[in-house]
């Protein structure tokens, strides 16, 4: 079976997407070489080069279009028509960042890639550029027409999926509906059995302290989550919930579970990124950052890396590529397994 042949969007090319580019591309050099990678990089070629002088790592070839063959190389995401300068958020950046994802779907739909990954990009920028998206994945349900898409963050094993993402925090409890909670159950469940898991256990967060305390703290918890959750019983999914918030990502951390929904954005990220974090005990600074953000309910493979463009370090050669090269081989194995 030939290699998935995946693509890396850059992101905003005035963070740190170009340096774990060019970094993840030096580390994967043997696993390239000998066959077991294909990857195509879209985004600005200019920056890419300006990420590889600092650094000192091999050039990463230019090709002009997708169809030839190269196991590793860049593609253009469009013309650049302004200097980008490292650091500073600007309606280039952004729209180059547009632009490299446009690129890679389009390419994912005609099977030209078999799954995109993606470098981080500043919403802000995206939206100074005239495209009024909150992220990567309101844009890549755009893109792809699909509809109710799920935001999944993985360290490891250790996998939480979201109800909402990017609301405020006074308009979640609207949004949590038995549809929308059936729908991430079930595309959560679908994504465990394509990492092999037969029979998915999941554990549901729940929306307010001590699951509503019997109403006392709201009712949320009571009359929606419980009563969909029932309607699990028998079935190949075992659902759980709904679990007080303080205790549900430590069973899920021992493994009491196969993944855990959580109800809003900070619930469920602060628990992958806490654990994703590894911190320097004598300065009190991160030194890499491990996790994967996986869309799921699109037609095309999504991955990304669990962090945002940090602008402060551009340009200094501190970005860590560990998060980059997870997201890779999480797409690399959701390919091999939808071509199996």
């Amino acid at each position: 079976m030939a290699v998935p042949r995946l693509a890396i969007t850059m992101g905003d090319p005035a963070g740190i997407g170009p340096e774990i580019i060019a970094k993840a591309g030096a580390r994967l050099a043997p696993r390239l070489h000998a066959g077991e990678l294909s990857l195509l990089v879209i985004g600005s070629v200019t920056a890419l080069r300006a990420a590889e002088a600092l650094l000192a790592t091999p050039p990463i070839p230019e090709i002009e279009e997708a169809a030839q063959a190269a196991p590793l190389a860049i593609l253009a995401a469009g013309n650049e028509r302004e200097p980008i300068r490292l650091g500073e958020m600007s309606a280039e950046g952004g729209r180059l960042a547009y632009l490299a994802i446009e690129k890679a779907v389009r390419l994912a739909q005609s099977g030209a890639i078999a799954g995109l990954v993606t470098a981080p990009l500043n919403k802000e920028a995206l939206n100074l550029a005239g495209y009024a998206y909150s992220g990567h994945t309101d844009m890549l349900a755009d893109l792809t027409g699909a509809r109710d898409s799920v935001m999944m963050l993985a360290h490891g094993d250790f996998r939480v999926s979201h109800l909402t993402t990017h609301v405020a925090l006074a308009d979640v409890p609207s949004k949590l509906t038995p549809a929308r909670l059936r729908r991430v159950i079930e595309l959560t469940a679908a994504m465990l059995r394509s990492l092999g898991i037969a029979h998915p256990r999941i554990g549901i967060a729940a929306l307010n302290p001590h699951a509503g305390e019997g109403g006392i703290f709201g009712r949320e918890d009571i009359d929606v989550t419980a009563p969909l959750v029932a309607t699990y019983e028998g079935s190949d999914i075992t659902v759980i919930g709904p679990v007080p918030g303080d205790t549900v990502f430590v069973k899920l951390r021992g493994r009491s579970y196969d993944a855990v929904v959580a109800m809003y954005h900070d619930q469920g990220h602060v628990p992958v990124k806490l654990l994703g974090f590894d911190v320097d005990p004598a300065t009190g600074e991160w030194k890499a950052l491990s996790g994967v953000n996986i869309s799921l309910g699109l037609p095309i493979i999504r991955t990304s890396v669990d962090h945002g463009t940090a602008f402060d370090i551009a340009g200094k050669g501190l970005a860590n590529e560990e998060s980059l090269i997870e997201a890779i081989d999480f797409a690399l194995e959701l390919a091999r397994h939808r071509a199996a």
